[in-house]
């Protein structure tokens, strides 16, 4: 597929002034899509307010980090802990934000009781049926008409069009995802329902991923929308599989949320030439700008970025929101990722809570694309 950005092609990094304007990010796209950001405990309860400001100037929309996971939730069968979630709801109700619910039903980060009974053994696909129905229905009727959006379903299926045999399919199979859709729009009629996952740019994942959406709407469960976690490194994903994906979960009659976007500048892990074992070696290929981008690195980092918003402008009408996956490079969970120690450069403001001359090159580029 031939890539086409609205007809900004020339407008690359070196093609947009950064110059400091008057302009946020959520003006610049208030008639396009929701632009949101993952908020941290810090961020929630007031400890980091340089971030909180930033996010109140910023963005339209949030999404908790951690804090609406199950485990922190419902710690123990039938007693939830609320306090955290609620001061994430109230600032978003507070600053008019549209809020989204991260995550119903994901095989990680949930507590351990959720599998099994008293003696440590599975329980019945009919007692797992009520714990996944009374989470589901105690929590989003906890914020019914507050949050406007959940992740219902996390991280289910795999690159290669397979189930992830997580212990929600080995009890229930394929069944645990229509029933959490169903238990989610019966707590909450109004509120969106979204199905999220990475790398769901594969051709058989983007295949399975349509498929479990039309097999929901048969039916008669309602979902959305599909979220496209976006960590993504400078070379990939391509463009052209990035924005195939876009439009085939659009023609299956679903909105697209980019939902975790974040760019690591560093070489990937997978693709090392290091020798693994010698530690000193793998360390400084694996973490080689412990003191900033080079110039060169920079560039083609922000054109990166430039890349990807001209591609959500194109499809603007396919696409229901863009989330950053956190707001300053300090808190990105990639500085740690795989290796231990890890400097990254990932998001759109630094580590002195500063915007990067990037945000205003992404503001000039949605102030172009205001008429087309």
């Amino acid at each position: 597929m031939k890539r086409i950005l609205i007809g900004l092609a020339a407008l690359t990094a070196s093609g947009l002034s950064a110059q400091k304007s008057d302009g946020t990010l959520k003006k610049a796209f208030q008639d396009k899509f929701y632009i949101g950001t993952a908020m941290s405990l810090p961020q929630i309860d007031g400890t980091d307010q340089k971030a909180a400001t930033i996010i109140k100037k910023q963005f339209s929309s949030i999404v908790a980090e951690n804090c609406m996971k199950s485990m922190f939730l419902q710690p123990q069968e039938g007693k939830f802990f609320f306090d955290d979630a609620d001061k994430f709801v109230d600032f978003g109700m507070k600053n008019k934000m549209f809020i989204i619910g991260h995550t119903l039903i994901w095989h990680s980060q949930l507590p351990k009781w959720f599998f099994t009974d008293s003696n440590g053994k599975d329980v019945s696909p009919e007692v797992l049926k009520q714990r996944m129905k009374n989470h589901i229905t105690t929590v989003v009727s906890h914020y019914k008409g507050k949050v406007k959006g959940w992740d219902v379903v996390n991280e289910a299926i795999l690159e290669d069009g397979s189930y992830r045999k997580s212990k929600f399919y080995e009890i229930l199979g394929e069944d645990f995802i229509p029933l959490a859709f169903q238990y989610a729009q019966e707590a909450d009629p109004n509120a969106e329902l979204y199905y999220n996952d990475y790398n769901e740019w594969y051709p058989e994942k983007v295949k399975a991923v349509i498929t479990m959406v039309e097999k929901l709407k048969s039916k008669g469960i309602r979902i959305d929308g599909v979220g496209m976690q976006s960590h993504v490194g400078m070379d990939n994903p391509s463009m052209d599989e990035y924005e195939k994906a876009i439009v085939d979960y659009s023609n299956a009659g679903v909105k697209v949320n980019i939902t975790e976007l974040e760019i690591s500048a560093l070489p990937s892990p997978w693709g090392s030439s290091a020798n693994v074992s010698d530690t000193v070696a793998y360390q400084k290929e694996m973490n080689p700008y412990i003191k900033g981008l080079p110039k060169e690195v920079e560039a083609k980092w922000e054109k990166r970025y430039l890349d990807f918003f001209g591609l959500f402008l194109k499809h603007k009408d396919k696409i229901r929101r863009v989330t950053l996956w956190g707001v300053t490079d300090k808190q990105s969970w990639k500085n740690d990722f795989p290796v231990k120690g890890r400097t990254d450069y990932p998001l759109l403001f630094d580590r002195k809570d500063q915007e990067k001359p990037v945000v205003q090159k992404i503001i000039k580029l949605a102030e172009k694309n205001l008429n087309q």
